[in-house]
């Protein structure tokens, strides 16, 4: 492929990295990609790393949450039943994921990025807390599954403020 091919994308973590083989010399995540506020613009991509010192920091410095640049070559699928996925060349953390400055929290406590919005899942409540990644406070979901509801309510707060 040559150089002109390579697409750049930015994008967070949601999941763990996953060895691409049993020696780790490659390496799978998937990138959570939203160019822009609108959640019906995200996607989830699949990558893929071949070369071992790049995957041996994809498995060993990535969490879920961080903030990446990832530049590769898309490969498009040719059949139906073949997957499309980015076949990574360079990557750059933009930002780490949040950390909760409770250690003992880290077993009751999650945070999970859902594109530019952050949620704080406690284990003691069914109640979430989101966030935008800047700090600004969205709002609480009183259940996990009405997250998407509060998120559409706080953009079009935003969008009637003109934001």
């Amino acid at each position: 492929m040559a150089a002109d091919d390579l697409i750049a994308l930015d994008g967070f973590l949601d999941e763990e990295t996953v060895p691409g083989d049993l020696h780790g010399n490659t390496a799978r995540f998937r990138l959570t990609v939203s160019p822009t506020d609108e959640r019906t613009d995200e996607m989830i991509l699949p990558c893929s790393v071949a070369d071992s010192e790049l995957a041996h920091a994809v498995l060993h410095d990535l969490v879920p949450g961080d903030k990446l640049r990832v530049t590769g070559h898309l490969r498009l699928p040719r059949t139906p039943d073949e997957p499309m996925w980015l076949v990574v060349t360079t990557l750059a953390v933009l930002e780490t994921a949040p950390l909760l400055s409770d250690p003992a929290a880290v077993a009751t406590a999650v945070i999970e990025r859902f594109g530019p919005y952050v949620c704080y899942f406690d284990a003691g409540t069914p109640e979430v807390e989101v966030f935008t990644e800047t700090g600004e406070p969205v709002g609480t979901a009183p259940e996990p599954n009405e997250i998407g509801e509060l998120l559409e309510d706080f953009e079009h707060r935003q969008a009637a403020r003109g934001e």
